[in-house]
């Protein structure tokens, strides 16, 4: 099955590898006052160009529609708070940065990396197109623009003299369909000697493990080393370091300088080799991901439905795009899953998309005491056991279900 054009490098068509058929938006949690009315549903594929090896959705939804109003706030998860604050530590020493240096981060959130910086005494500025997520930073004292962010927003910047020591743009290198007019828009706002940290969900971590259901319509690309090494190119950047993190279900970290600003370390070259060892350059490994996707969905399904017909209570807990995603992909509704726990207070009272099931504070869990409980958000697994400790003691159960079923 063949796609349209790469919309990194132009070849013409893609083939899809793996086709989610009509999604609704895996972020869109509705409101009772939505129940009554029809989802907007989009394609969902994933495709993969052999040119310049980078996987990518071939259906890409206005970024109006996905990022202005947004419910996700990354402090809720003290996993991303602590793993942010060590990375600023890292980078403001290594940087030696100071109250003369300016730290931009793209997609800055609710502030929950920036504010580090702004505790040693580090000017910053955050860019956020959600205007209700920017207005909770800034009233907590992180200066945040509610803006998408491109050529046109680093020009006025540069203009007004703010260019930057450092660029962090955490989770985002995937989400800009103008993957182009972003990476020109960071040579743009980058000073001569300053570096960009990106990190980005690695695709070898969503092949080796499974992790099909972080793709969704947020995520345009699914990048590895090669493709990155290759986009970065095409604006005048070189990646100069590279790292593997466990976040996220496996993630890059990449360091990016101006061409020629650095040399490279070691660790490019030689993931650059491995990728092209393993294969993550051929179609033929994202052929083979798509069938073990098909297959966990039938183990997941007959699972269920075995528990269901023992007369076994079944909820789910996080109510993060990836749940959304593996519940529309299989067709776990409201029929099997009496609700989805979260600890996002954003979140609770509200449904999930396509399936509408509807989202509660994670308190119910140890109050309502099911027999097993789906962990949506296996990527934060360890954080969340600890946390519904008093579920687990009741007798309840977690079965985790990526990167294959298991139980906890």
């Amino acid at each position: 099955m063949t796609g349209p054009a790469c919309r990194n490098c132009g070849t013409p068509n893609l083939e899809t590898v793996l086709d989610f058929g009509d999604m609704p938006l895996a972020n869109a949690l509705l409101t009772s006052d939505q129940l009554d009315a029809p989802e907007p549903r989009y394609p969902l594929a994933l495709a993969f160009c052999s040119t310049c090896y980078l996987a990518q959705i071939t259906h890409v939804v206005a970024p109006e529609l996905l990022f202005r109003d947004y419910a996700y706030f990354s402090s809720v998860s003290d996993a991303m708070v602590e793993h942010a604050r060590l990375l600023v530590d890292r980078v403001a020493r290594s940087r030696e940065l100071g109250p003369d240096s300016l730290v931009v981060e793209i997609a800055s959130n609710d502030g929950y990396l920036l504010q580090h910086y702004v505790n040693r005494g580090i000017p910053v500025l955050g860019i956020d197109p959600a205007r209700n997520i920017a207005e909770a930073a800034t009233a907590r004292g992180i200066p945040t623009l509610a803006e998408f962010f491109g050529v046109e927003v680093a020009e006025s910047l540069r203009a007004a003299g703010r260019t930057a020591d450092v660029v962090h743009a955490n989770n985002v290198l995937a989400h800009a369909p103008d993957i182009h007019g972003f990476l020109a828009g960071i040579a743009t706002i980058l000073k001569p000697a300053g570096i960009a940290v990106f990190e980005t969900p690695y695709v070898r971590d969503l092949v080796d493990r499974l992790e099909f259901d972080t793709i969704y319509h947020e995520h345009v690309f699914y990048y590895s080393l090669s493709s990155i090494v290759e986009l970065m190119s095409r604006h005048g950047l070189a990646v100069v370091d590279v790292e593997r993190l466990a976040i996220h279900g496996g993630s890059l970290r990449v360091t990016v300088a101006h061409d020629g600003a650095a040399t490279p370390a070691p660790a490019v070259a030689a993931l650059l080799a491995e990728e092209e060892r393993i294969g993550l350059r051929s179609v033929e490994s994202f052929r083979g991901f798509a069938d073990r996707v098909h297959a966990l969905g039938d183990e997941l399904t007959a699972t269920l439905a075995g528990l269901k017909a023992e007369g076994k209570s079944i909820a789910a807990y996080g109510a993060a795009a990836k749940g959304a995603v593996l519940l529309n992909a299989f067709g776990i509704d409201a029929g099997t899953i009496d609700f989805v726990a979260d600890r996002s207070p954003h979140k609770a009272g509200r449904f999930m998309p396509g399936v509408r099931i509807p989202v509660v504070s994670a308190d119910r869990l140890a109050e309502a005491r099911p027999d097993v409980c789906l962990l949506l958000t296996w990527n934060f697994a360890d954080e969340i056991l600890e946390q519904q400790a008093a579920y687990r003691a009741a007798g309840g159960r977690f079965l985790i279900p990526v990167p294959e079923l298991r139980w906890a």
